[in-house]
């Protein structure tokens, strides 16, 4: 240890007295690497990424009865999204192997939660846990704020006299529980995992998204909207709505597992995102991982006070409008200039380049004669698959990350009506 500090102090330029602090500030921390117990320690950067990232999560976790679920949830305290029912499913079935479970004891998995500056609770992992008891016992409430009907359980494995049992059946024909087996059900406990309001709200989102991928396998695009659900309702809706807008749908063309798969959504926000990118951060941003960066982007929209739903809702509509119009189901579908047409399936390069690019010019295309504009966007379109710019960075060989820093601009480029 002690020749490896000599050499250490050797390297440090001692020879004027106004550095004396600064090297006698550089020393120590040169020493806090051999200095451990009297044995040379060299500073593990993977120690440091632990210990920064753990302080990041503030967790609590509580056990807690379904009788107070159910309080939390019926006051409001407790916010399931029954907008995310369209993503996380159960059959009669399973509903009916987790009421067996609680009801005999069998430990089902702890229900997540991230905790709201107002104290509220957004469920994390467990919506359809949490929404399976509260169906059953009749006070779940759908998206539309009305009472969904009361599930009705079938046999399970254990219970098979489970099967036709209500939470408030006919006693007369004996398809209830007991007064003594509700009171059983409600006092089962189940643990509560808490994410405080003080945690990194990127953490809440990783938690979110690893839970939720680790079951039922989800797009990323239905993962980004139960996440967009938690931290802007409306915004979510916003993008919902464009992302139906007829003109928008003929002109994707998607398949339905496609659009099941929320794809179409995924679009609808690529659009906002790369339009308004500039040109020059586009051209440096890494795209390795393309999904972390829409989810990244999303999040800043939907926590931006200055992003204009309004206007932002109008260029797009304006756009799908003008492309519906001109080419329709054939406008992001591959050009023969053999057979001097249009043909195969969605490409999202010609996405990228030509939606992107006539959004970012549409107040110059809906300036002027109308056909004569169709006339020249069908022209352009058509021209863009003659470029070798474009042509050179599409294709199963060129991946993501290359493609889209390139033809987007160039996109943004080729539409521009006017000059500037």
């Amino acid at each position: 240890m002690g020749k490896n500090l000599i050499k250490e102090k050797r390297e440090l330029n001692l020879n004027t007295s106004a550095t004396k602090k600064t090297i006698g500030e550089q020393l120590t921390n040169h020493l806090t690497k051999y200095i451990k117990h009297g044995v040379y320690f060299r500073y593990m950067p993977l120690q440091e990424e632990i210990d920064n990232t753990s302080r990041e999560i503030d967790q609590e976790s509580y056990s807690m009865s379904i009788g107070e679920l159910i309080s939390l949830y019926e006051e409001g305290d407790l916010d399931i999204h029954p907008e995310f029912q369209r993503v996380f499913r159960w059959n009669d079935l399973q509903k009916s192997r987790l009421i067996e479970s609680l009801m005999i004891g069998i430990p089902v998995p702890s229900i997540f939660v991230s905790q709201r500056d107002n104290g509220v609770w957004d469920v994390i992992d467990g919506v359809q846990r949490l929404s399976t008891i509260f169906e059953f016992v009749g006070v779940f409430e759908n998206d539309d704020g009305t009472i969904q009907a009361p599930s009705t359980l079938l046999k399970t494995k254990y219970l098979p006299s489970l099967e036709g049992k209500q939470w408030k059946g006919d006693e007369e024909v004996d398809n209830c529980l007991t007064a003594t087996q509700k009171r059983d059900f409600k006092r089962a406990r189940i643990n509560i995992e808490i994410v405080k309001k003080q945690s990194d709200p990127n953490i809440k989102y990783d938690l979110f998204q690893r839970l939720n991928s680790l079951g039922t396998k989800l797009s990323d695009q239905e993962l980004r909207n139960c996440y967009l659900i938690m931290l802007n309702k409306d915004l979510f809706n916003w993008l919902k709505d464009l992302g139906n807008y007829p003109p928008f749908l003929k002109c994707i063309c998607l398949t339905e597992n496609a659009i099941s798969q929320q794809y179409h959504l995924e679009l609808a926000l690529r659009f906002f995102i790369f339009k308004n990118e500039s040109l020059e951060e586009l051209k440096k941003l890494n795209f390795a991982y393309l999904d972390e960066y829409l989810s990244k982007k999303m999040e800043e929209i939907a926590n931006s006070p200055t992003f204009d739903k309004e206007l932002e809702g109008t260029i797009f509509k304006n756009t799908f409008d003008l492309l519906n119009d001109t080419l329709g189901e054939y406008s992001f579908k591959k050009y023969d200039a053999t057979k001097s047409k249009f043909g195969g399936q969605f490409l999202v390069s010609a996405f990228e380049a030509v939606a992107i690019g006539v959004g970012k010019n549409i107040d110059d295309w809906n300036s002027g004669n109308t056909e004569e504009n169709k006339t020249e966007l069908e022209k352009r379109i058509i021209g863009l698959w003659k470029n070798s710019d474009y042509i050179g960075n599409i294709g199963s060989g060129v991946d993501f990350y290359k493609r889209i820093p390139n033809i987007v601009p160039l996109g943004k480029e080729v539409f521009k009506k006017s000059e500037e």
